[in-house]
């Protein structure tokens, strides 16, 4: 028996509203040969920008080394286990950000890294990458593209906030409260449940006993595993303070103590879902903001902010092993994701497989707020992996090569000028 790709398990709320819970990739979907869905063609690409704030200490970001015998660098140890599937490219351009830069040079880094457009003093004048991929490869998706946050800490402006833009001063917020994502891509919205009184799986039920003897064995112990992570996702989330969210606390507040890894990794679950059950095919993620004002106190660093180690004697020994320290867990939750993509299986592959994601920064060296040599890191199917890059090209001709290379779909990018070829 085939099964549609679109198919959901459904079921009605206590307020009568559509619940949906996505299908993973199952054997039963796809030909013979597991390289297509029988009713849906080719396995969909997907496509994720990750950013932190702030940039990084390229002495320990950096690989001396270039091509495929570079040496894992202090930052970059996290990525270990999925070598092999992540490009190391340095040298990267911001073009628009030394084009258009003014004022504070956060802003201007940002927009133009996400849009290859000027910030004209209240937001982005143009679309962001994930936006524009959003309108092409994920136009039949449920979600276009899904625009998820972490660390809350920020300025306050729009720009510090916002990563990902619709067009002309048109921010799409990220989601940063687990509870609100979870419920936009479950259709659950109700207090019982988030007094988890009832689990999303109890009001599925019936539709879960009406698919499973359709199934095969391989495909019933897929089901039962991925409605076990859905569980999981569930306690995860209702382990969170109640009022989670409902503060977000000002950056002169010293009791932003959260924790952020916590909160990450269940962001990134909630992605993995989203993109296995073939909700949406494109994602922007925002671990820290723009001017990223976070703190870490898992790291032992509760005193001061990202921004304040990155400009305060920013360069004596001490101060770049803590932003050592910092960067390497942003690269941490980066490889946790590409870990949790390469564990679904798809067709005969892999979620990873069929994913091209990108982690970005708005600069290089922060302290000189530097827009040029800008450290990237691409990954998953369709890049050339296991190698480092020191390239001279902007960042739009990283998006052009992913875009018609990997994804298939043409891109225009107010930056982008030629393909970078080493890259796939």
């Amino acid at each position: 028996m085939s099964i549609s790709r679109r198919r959901f398990l459904r079921g009605v709320g206590l307020s009568g509203g559509i619940v949906r819970v996505g299908l993973p990739p199952l054997a039963a979907m796809f030909n013979s040969n597991g390289t297509a869905y029988a009713s849906a063609g080719n396995i969909e690409k997907r496509f994720v920008l990750w950013f932190n704030g702030n940039g990084i200490p390229e002495r320990y970001w950096i690989p001396a080394e270039t091509g495929p015998d570079y040496q894992l660098t202090p930052c970059l140890a996290p990525l270990q286990p999925v070598r092999e599937q992540v490009h190391v490219i340095s040298g990267i351009d911001n073009v628009a950000a030394r084009r258009y830069g003014q004022g504070n040079g956060h802003f201007s880094a940002l927009c133009g890294l996400t849009t290859g457009t000027a910030f004209n003093g209240r937001g982005a004048t143009g679309p962001s990458i994930d936006y524009l991929l959003g309108k092409s490869i994920g136009a039949k998706s449920r979600f276009h593209s899904l625009q998820i946050g972490v660390a809350q800490e920020s300025h306050g402006e729009m720009v510090h906030r916002n990563m990902s833009w619709a067009g002309f001063e048109r921010a799409l917020p990220p989601e940063m409260i687990p509870q609100n994502l979870f419920a936009r891509l479950f259709g659950v919205q109700n207090q019982t449940w988030v007094e988890r009184k009832k689990s999303v799986l109890d009001l599925v039920r019936s539709d879960v006993a009406d698919l499973t003897p359709a199934l095969g064995q391989a495909d019933r112990h897929r089901l039962d595993e991925h409605l076990t992570s859905v569980r999981d996702l569930e306690r995860a989330i209702s382990s969170l303070p109640p009022d989670y969210g409902k503060n977000i606390k000002e950056p002169e507040d010293i009791g932003d103590l959260t924790d952020y890894p916590r909160i990450a990794k269940i962001q990134s679950d909630l992605l993995v879902h989203a993109f296995a059950s073939g909700q949406t095919r494109v994602a922007s993620y925002m671990l820290t903001k723009c001017q990223s004002l976070t703190r870490f106190p898992w790291l032992g660093l509760a005193g001061n902010r990202h921004h304040d180690y990155t400009h305060n004697n920013a360069g004596s020994p001490m101060q770049q092993r803590i932003m050592r320290d910092i960067c390497r867990w942003h690269v941490e939750e980066f490889a946790y994701l590409l870990e949790r993509m390469r564990a679904i299986p798809e067709g005969s592959g892999n979620l990873l497989d069929n994913t091209c994601c990108v982690f970005v920064h708005e600069h290089a060296e922060a302290n000189p707020h530097k827009c040029n040599g800008l450290a990237i890191l691409v990954a998953g199917g369709g890049v050339k992996g296991g190698t480092h890059t020191k390239s001279h090209h902007g960042i739009g001709d990283v998006y052009l090569t992913i875009a018609e290379e990997i994804l298939k779909t043409p891109l225009q990018f107010p930056t982008a000028e030629e393909k970078m070829s080493e890259l796939v």
